[in-house]
């Protein structure tokens, strides 16, 4: 079992000193989440100041949360939803015109629970270009989410998910695939 008193989190962990870290959530609790809704491009400005890989036309509310900006990379036209957690301890990509809808949870750090001192690990995740996650998804450390693939409401990622189908569950699963009708 765990003995917490000796753990620790690994140098260089968070990727950026604890000042920048202080300083971003400072930020972003103030200057980010006070900022009207319709001001994209001001958070958009906010997060690439501290070293996030932003789009043109990002679309990301107010009140999502972002643990470090500096591994995150939304694509062109990516919309990021209300009360989203991107929990940031690894790199978290987000394709072009993919949409993260409110409350979902991306999270890519754990700990291990086999280790003595409840090792903490941080693994990516890829979301791909049109993508859609809807209402309160939550994935998992190291999933990879193929381009133009659709996540049910309230599903739970765990492993990666193929492109262009349609997911969902606990665990999600595929259902179908996702077939564009012809213009």
């Amino acid at each position: 079992m765990q003995e917490l008193n000796g753990f620790s989190v690994p140098k260089g962990f968070r990727g950026a000193n604890s000042i920048k870290v202080q300083l971003w959530w400072a930020v972003q609790a103030t200057l980010f989440a006070w900022s009207p809704q319709v001001l994209y491009r001001w958070r958009a400005f906010l997060l690439r100041l501290f070293g996030a890989r932003i789009g043109k036309g990002v679309v990301i509310r107010p009140s999502v949360k972002i643990t470090y900006p500096w591994k995150l990379t939304l694509g062109d036209y990516a919309w990021v939803g209300d009360d989203a957690v991107l929990y940031t301890l690894g790199e978290i990509t987000i394709g072009a015109n993919s949409v993260v809808s409110q409350k979902c949870y991306l999270c890519t750090g754990s700990h291990d629970y086999m280790s003595k001192h409840f090792d903490i690990t941080a693994t990516p995740i890829v979301i791909g270009e049109k993508c859609w996650l809807a209402t309160d998804v939550f994935v998992s450390p190291g999933v990879t989410i193929g381009n133009g693939t659709v996540v049910g409401a309230r599903s739970s990622i765990y492993k990666s998910l193929p492109a262009n189908a349609v997911c969902r569950g606990n665990p999600a699963v595929v259902i179908r695939q996702r077939i564009m009708p012809s213009p």
